[in-house]
Order: C-alpha cells, then sequence, then structure tokens
C-alpha cells in the first residue's frame, strides 16, 4: 500500500470537487491563487482522515494475514454508510452551507475513492510477489540442471 501516493491523488481529487461544487454558484478569476493555496488545507485534512480512519483498517490486516481485498469487502460497507450518515448529518445541520456541502461532498468521495485504491494495491503487490517466485524458482531450477550436469 503506498500511502503517500494515495494522499496525492486523493488530495487533488478533494481540490477539485471542492472548487467544482463552489465554483458552480460564480466564478472569479481572482480567487485561483487561492485555489492553489487551498491544496495545503486540503492535503493536511485528507492526510488525517486517511491515515487515522483509513489506513488502520489495512495495516492491521497486513499483522492477521488478511489481503487488502478481503479487508476491503469487510469492511468498506461499514466505512461508507457511517461516513454518508456522519456527512448527511454535517450537511443538515449547517442548512445546506455551500461551503460545508461542499467540504462533505468531497470528503465523502475521496474517502470511497482511498478505500478502492488501497484495495487495488494489493493486486499490484500480489502480481509482484508471483513474477519474484516465479524468478527464484526459475534461478533456482537452472542452478539444479547446472550442477546435476557438472
Amino acid at each position: 500500500m503506498n500511502v503517500i501516493e494515495n494522499l496525492a491523488k486523493s488530495s487533488l481529487m478533494a481540490l477539485v470537487i471542492f472548487w467544482v461544487i463552489i465554483r458552480c454558484k460564480s466564478f472569479e478569476v481572482e480567487a485561483l491563487p487561492y485555489v492553489m493555496l487551498s491544496f495545503i488545507p486540503i492535503f493536511i485534512c485528507v492526510a488525517i482522515v486517511i491515515v487515522g480512519s483509513i489506513c488502520p483498517f489495512f495495516w492491521a490486516a497486513t499483522n492477521n494475514k488478511f489481503t487488502h481485498k478481503e479487508v476491503f469487502t469487510m469492511c468498506f460497507p461499514y466505512y461508507s454508510c457511517i461516513a454518508f450518515g456522519l456527512c448527511c448529518y454535517g450537511i443538515i445541520t449547517s442548512n445546506f452551507d455551500l461551503h460545508f456541502t461542499a467540504f462533505c461532498t468531497s470528503a465523502f468521495s475521496t474517502t470511497n475513492q482511498s478505500w478502492v485504491w488501497f484495495a487495488k494495491t494489493d493486486k499490484k503487490m500480489h502480481n509482484n510477489k508471483l513474477n519474484n517466485t516465479t524468478k527464484t524458482t526459475n534461478n533456482l531450477k537452472e542452478a539444479i540442471t547446472k550442477t546435476q550436469s557438472m
């Protein structure tokens, strides 16, 4: 699981979703520098949420010998339902404030996609392990063949 890559992709996704929702109301070219500067607090929020609420599931599963796909299948539906409920509750209690709605929408979408990215990394890691095992097996076969021919 590449946490840094996931954080970068998730932060960029959250930035785009957040500002697309806000700028649908009105677009001002003068706000463009603020859009770029907002990447810093968005990255911090994304990092806290992903490292604090998604990564522990995958880290704990690594110790218990579960695959990422098994963790995804087991935990994601519950995580998604709870996150959706909290986001809806926050949006309703804020009286549908545009900025808070944009925040909750981008947070919900980003965390859900982050789960998918973490689950997909297991396939890549598994394929790399298979390739390494195949190479090692082939090297052992060659070494045995050379030893037997001597």
